[in-house]
């Protein structure tokens, strides 16, 4: 009878192995994904912002008198704590959370933005533009993106990169046209009314739907493995300054910097801020320099979401070197477009060719701080940044002053063509990591220290 016991008690053991285990059920799609749904819209709503500048230096110019120096000072205040603020955004993150700092910097934008329908004065204007404005979309400039892509995805990294980076021509091909109607139907002040709302509409998003973690859900990161969320991160800004002490030791964080400071400089601060008025210049109506600006948006789209999908498969250096070299070539030619107040084919060919790569550079820039800096890449990366908006601010005031200078923006194009050839060169000799050294947060490159 025993026996007869064991043999079914073997029989029911043998038959329950053959039977696999149940899985958990999972939903049909990531929760990563619906993540990186709220922060493309996020950074649609915080780049609103960025398509007003361009558009109001000629009405400013003439309704207050101030110099398109001032103007561009203000501009280049923005662009610069833009970049300088990202670092510390990403660490902040590390220690309050995605969403406590978003929502925050949503609502800076949007003070910012309406305080500036009462100003009177140019220090106003670099108060609320530069200051509150630019605090506000540093908070929520690509090292936000970086955080969210290293925290809720391993796979498709490259891609999601690409499809956040493209946000920010999303946002531009929405409000430019909007703004620029705006402007030349009802005055300034309703469009920077249009832009605080704007940004106010996303936090409701981001408080329901964002997550800090995927641990927040019981998740792992979309392809990989279940980890547990970390301890809030203490002391951001000393871990933030630390960071940057390590990594201005190697030799690939200052070529990186050096060439993303040349991509700010020939996009947000040259075509972003003063293309329209140069185009203006040339009797072409701010509405029809507008909708081109915002048509470069749709083929940057294209462009970014191609270059994550190329970072995934190829050399991020060589497509570095690639883009800066044909964003240079295009603006050494643009001068000589830059004649007819009507939209003609080069045009045309111009701002295609010119939206492909707008910011392609960046899934590429940030696959390389990846692969430099490890954990520590979203920081770097927020410094790299930092130096893209340096770059960029220092364009977007010079190239004012080299308008009142010599009546013409033709020495801002030609410069900045030349400074991408010197980009593609530095991208070119950025050498790949080697194994880290002992006592070496950062790891050594072949760069050197």
């Amino acid at each position: 009878m025993l026996g007869h016991v064991n043999r079914t008690a073997e029989t029911e053991s043998a038959a329950d192995a053959a039977v696999p285990p149940r899985r958990p059920s999972r939903p049909r799609i990531h929760r990563a994904w619906i993540v990186a749904a709220v922060t493309f819209v996020t950074i649609i709503g915080g780049a609103a912002f960025n398509s007003l500048p361009g558009l109001l230096i000629d009405p400013l110019h003439t309704e207050f008198g101030w110099s398109r120096g001032e103007i561009g000072l203000a501009v280049s205040l923005d662009m610069a704590l833009y970049g300088l603020t990202a670092p510390f955004a990403a660490a902040l993150m590390d220690r309050f959370g995605i969403r406590r700092v978003v929502v925050v910097a949503l609502s800076a934008v949007a003070a910012g933005a309406l305080a500036s329908v009462w100003m009177t004065a140019a220090w106003q204007l670099m108060l609320y533009w530069g200051l509150l404005v630019g605090l506000g979309t540093g908070s929520m400039a690509m090292a936000f993106s970086a955080t969210v892509t290293n925290r809720w995805f391993v796979a498709r990294r490259g891609l999601v990169t690409g499809i956040l980076t493209a946000a920010g021509a999303s946002g531009q091909l929405v409000f430019l046209p909007l703004c620029a109607w705006i402007v030349d139907a009802h005055g300034w002040r309703p469009a920077s009314v249009t832009v605080a709302l704007a940004a106010l509409v996303v936090v409701p998003f981001v408080w329901l739907l964002m997550r800090d973690h995927p641990a927040d859900v019981g998740l792992a990161p979309y392809g990989g493995a279940y980890v547990e969320k970390p301890a809030p991160a203490v002391g951001a800004a000393t871990r933030t300054v630390r960071v940057l002490r390590d990594a201005a030791r190697t030799g690939p964080f200052w070529l990186l910097a050096g060439s993303f400071a040349i991509c700010g400089a020939s996009t947000n601060g040259l075509m972003r801020t003063h293309f329209v008025p140069s185009a203006h210049d040339e009797g072409m109506e701010i509405t029809t320099a507008a909708s081109l600006l915002a048509l470069i948006g749709i083929f940057d789209i294209i462009g970014t979401v191609f270059s994550g999908w190329l970072t995934d498969r190829f050399d991020a250096r060589r497509l570095l070197a690639v883009y800066y070299a044909l964003r240079g070539a295009s603006l050494l030619v643009l001068p000589l477009l830059m004649t007819s107040p009507s939209v003609h084919p080069p045009m045309v060919f111009f701002i295609v060719f010119y939206g492909l790569d707008w910011v392609a550079t960046v899934p590429p820039t940030l696959a390389l701080c990846r692969e430099q800096y490890g954990e520590d890449s979203a920081i770097v990366f927020g410094w790299v940044l930092a130096s893209h908006q340096v770059g960029a601010a220092l364009v977007a005031f010079l190239g004012g002053v080299a308008r009142d200078a010599f009546g013409s923006y033709d020495v801002v194009w030609y410069a900045s063509g030349a400074l991408c050839a010197t980009a593609a060169l530095m991208a070119l000799v950025i050498r790949r990591k080697q194994a880290a050294a002992p006592g070496h947060p950062l790891g050594r490159s072949a760069l050197g220290d």
